[in-house]
């Protein structure tokens, strides 16, 4: 089977999580949805910026991601907010659970996206920044923008 140049189509991205976190591990989940769910992220009606997962019980559950009600779904639209379940493998499941034990470690949403009709969700294992880290990859950007500027002058 031969690879695609673009193998999924992007619904949502958490830029936020990349600034607030060392990003350690990443890891693929489905998402437990119901039908007109899937329809509105299909619309890119979705967003990540304020949610966050915990494991309960052995099992992994995203909070706060909002997920508008599909226009024509009358009946069979639910919660916008709802606590939906993520689908991992055990191994995976057991990985996260024992690296967030860790002082400093949390697991964070970083994009939604549409794989071979399914939707899915990339989450990462995350260690926290302080503030010093966040200021230098800030001036790290900057510094970049600068260089970016002065070689676009000078092959004008």
């Amino acid at each position: 089977m031969e690879k695609k140049a673009k193998d999924f189509v992007l619904e949502a991205n958490n830029k936020k999580a990349y600034f607030d976190y060392f990003i350690e591990d990443k890891y693929e989940a489905g998402i437990e949805l119901y039908g007109t769910e899937v329809k509105s992220i299909r619309m890119g009606k979705v967003s990540i910026k304020e949610s966050y997962i915990k494991i309960d019980k052995n099992e992994v559950f995203i909070y706060n991601m909002h997920i508008s009600p599909y226009e024509k779904g009358n009946i069979f639209n639910r919660d916008p907010i709802r606590v939906r379940k993520l689908l991992l493998h055990r191994s995976e499941i057991n990985k996260l659970a024992g690296k967030i034990t860790e002082k400093g470690y949390t697991i964070v949403p970083l994009q939604v996206y549409i794989k071979h009709g399914l939707a899915k969700i990339e989450i990462g294992l995350g260690k926290g920044k302080k503030n010093y880290d966040k200021r230098d990859d800030i001036a790290k950007k900057d510094q970049r923008r600068e260089h970016e500027r002065e070689f676009k002058i000078k092959n004008i």
